[in-house]
């Protein structure tokens, strides 16, 4: 016993104190930075782009299906793009996940999330997640895990993952939604009790990523119901859900 104590003593505090300060690595790609001024209309960076997140009129990215792959960034010759490491670009708007020239995290992060009383009061202080993969690769998904490791503890917040929608207060949605899974995420919405969350993590959750044009996916489940949050990236970064949650909590 005493030299579990000792261990632990000279391990110290491991987690991240403040994950709402917490900085990424530098090569970590976040919110990125658009220069309209400099652009020839070349739409180079528009047609590397495999999943059809930039649009040149206007000039725009869209965080919902961009997979972060960096590819405009390196083809743009006027180096228009630019990737920051900022990871706070969790949203409760799916417009808002759409960036324009004029965006920097100042004002991307102010107007990201909208919270309220009513969830604060009902969710504020425990939080119950069924994670669903709808057909992911597993990236989300192991980002998601990490988020309850011993650096990070999600769970020291009240926000957790539970093994069945019917513990839960909400879900978790990876993937594309693929025509196998779309009962299976209809089932566990209905089991999920009310009132419930539903969140979208990913570039595939969000708009089918590069899986869009697929036949084998069935996203009728998004028509059919509200979402709360949008987390995005390919994978997401483990501080961009969690500060997203906290941020809907009011927290």
């Amino acid at each position: 016993m005493f030299n579990t104590l000792k261990i632990r003593r000279h391990q110290g505090y491991q987690a991240i104190r403040d994950v709402r300060t917490a900085e990424v690595d530098k090569a970590f790609r976040g919110l990125p930075v658009l220069d309209k001024d400099k652009c020839k209309n070349c739409s180079s960076c528009q047609t590397i782009c495999p999943t059809g997140a930039i649009t040149n009129n206007p000039f725009q990215i869209d965080l919902g299906r961009c997979v972060f792959c960096g590819d405009c960034e390196r083809k743009c010759p006027d180096k228009l793009v630019t990737f920051t490491n900022f990871h706070k670009i969790s949203s409760t708007s799916r417009e808002h996940l759409i960036v324009g020239a004029d965006t920097n995290k100042v004002n991307y992060e102010t107007s990201a999330i909208e919270s309220c009383e009513k969830i604060k009061k009902i969710f504020g202080r425990s939080l119950k997640l069924r994670q669903v993969s709808a057909g992911g690769c597993n990236g989300c998904e192991m980002e998601l895990n990490a988020c309850s490791n011993v650096n990070l503890d999600m769970g020291r917040f009240g926000i957790d993952f539970v093994a069945s929608p019917r513990h839960a207060d909400g879900l978790v949605i990876t993937g594309p939604i693929t025509e196998h899974m779309a009962s299976a995420l209809e089932d566990a919405y209905i089991s999920t009790p009310d009132p419930k969350i539903v969140i979208l993590v990913g570039a595939c959750a969000i708009s089918g990523g590069v899986f869009k044009k697929s036949r084998t996916i069935n996203r009728a489940f998004l028509d059919k119901h509200k979402i709360d949050l949008y987390v995005p990236g390919c994978p997401i970064h483990p501080l961009t859900f969690i500060n997203g949650v906290l941020g809907f909590l009011g927290r």
